[in-house]
């Protein structure tokens, strides 16, 4: 890819610069900084809210964008996203003072491609419809197809990317090389390279081939983390990294940038996020025996751990979710039986994340706010006792009504002040 930015859209981007950094010195930021870093210490006083833009960012970002490379383009759309959440909506996302940047790594599960096949739209584009291609149709038959999981990480188109922002922002924003949390889901990992249907009927038709096909996924994982923590590509997740599932890393119970200069940084210094939706459709005696073993080999391996994202994760609670020791995050979702999970986590070190159902702001183009209201009611009320943090996901159209959007974070605001207690 040519990472070069002309003259043109590097005063485009040093414009757009100016505006985040603008933003990152308010002091409406700093606080809110302040406000991550006692939640997820446990010790905030109110619910943190974040309005995750990505999924409607179609909506926002193209009427804002200027630039015409392609790659200045994606640079002018990440500064835009760093600062116009606080812009546009006022929820409690912040904006950091520096350009980050992630290194190009990658992990391929067995070294097996995935490929996907979209449908397309009535003008011919690509649809949000698509299907994975299963390469395994048969577990017992196709094992052989399972080779070594290939990871590496491309050191030098990293470093043409840094040097091409620094050059063009860099005395305004300076590119910071960082790593967002460690990210396993060897279940969606598997769906994507042999189909829903294929991985159930696996563990009953090939029971014991299917947990030994998990166990690999585990050893798998682990290896890529050795590679990373050899590279040096291990970096702190203390501040504004991100924890998957709209959630941030502000943290001191980690190490920072200081520690990491005297030492190599394992997995064990730094955030990790897992979730397994697709195994929503077995039962938890299911889960426990075929799934959570590869999930607790590798969650062990992290500092802090948050779970989970749209999965109910109350079935299995009680005999594994809960067994996750560095649990600090768990994921209530629309799905979520929420006083079940509020009983279970009342006066605990694991964060409440409620995730709202998205109908109310995503399928009818008017808020019904007393509906919405009492959603939120009772997600506050079955949280009681908790430490809670409100992340509003998956809302794929706002029906190009910003003010919409802005009144939805101040109902969740309102809804706090009455009844948090």
């Amino acid at each position: 890819m040519d990472y070069s930015i002309s003259s043109q859209d590097r005063e485009i981007l040093r414009e757009a610069a100016r505006r985040q950094l603008e933003w990152a010195n308010q002091d409406s930021n700093r606080e809110r900084i302040k406000k991550w870093y006692l939640h997820n210490a446990l010790k905030g006083e109110k619910p943190m809210i974040h309005l995750e833009m990505g999924t409607f960012a179609q909506e926002i970002l193209p009427e804002r964008l200027k630039c015409e490379g392609a790659f200045a383009r994606w640079v002018e759309e990440r500064i835009y996203s760093n600062f116009l959440n606080q812009e546009l909506f006022d929820d409690d996302r912040v904006t950091p003072d520096y350009f980050p940047l992630n290194y190009d790594t990658y992990f391929q599960l067995f070294d097996i491609p995935v490929e996907v096949a979209h449908t397309r739209d009535a003008s011919g584009k690509e649809s949000l419809g698509h299907h994975f291609v299963s390469v395994l149709e048969d577990l017992e038959e196709d094992y052989p197809k399972l080779k070594p999981t290939s990871f590496g990480v491309n050191l030098e188109s990293s470093e043409s990317k840094r040097e091409s922002i620094q050059e063009a922002v860099g005395d305004i924003l300076p590119v910071k090389m960082q790593m967002d949390c460690l990210y396993s889901v060897p279940t969606q990992m598997l769906v994507h390279i042999m189909s829903m249907e294929n991985m159930m009927l696996s563990m009953y038709d090939a029971p014991e081939i299917f947990k030994e096909m998990m166990d690999r996924i585990a050893e798998d994982t682990l290896a890529y983390y050795r590679f990373l923590e050899e590279k040096r590509l291990i970096l702190p997740t203390v501040s504004f990294e991100g924890v998957a599932q709209g959630s941030w890393s502000f943290t001191r119970e980690l190490p920072g940038w200081e520690e990491w200069e005297k030492r190599p940084f394992t997995t064990r210094d730094v955030w990790g996020f897992m979730d397994s939706q697709e195994t929503v459709g077995i039962s938890p005696d299911m889960y426990e025996e075929f799934i959570f073993p590869c999930y607790r080999k590798i969650a062990g391996e992290y500092g802090l751990l948050s779970y989970g994202c749209c999965e109910p994760v109350d079935p299995i609670w009680d005999k594994c979710i809960s067994k996750l020791e560095n649990l600090r995050k768990v994921s209530i979702s629309p799905w979520c039986n929420e006083e079940f999970m509020g009983e279970r986590l009342k006066g605990s070190s694991v964060i409440y994340h409620r995730k709202p159902s998205p109908n109310f702001l995503g399928v009818d183009p008017v808020l019904d706010e007393e509906a919405f209201r009492q959603h939120i009611r009772k997600s506050l009320k079955a949280a009681r006792g908790c430490k809670m943090e409100i992340t509003q996901r998956d809302v794929y159209t706002i029906h190009h009504n910003i003010p919409k959007a802005r009144r939805y974070v101040e109902i969740i605001r309102e809804e706090i002040e009455t009844h948090w207690k």
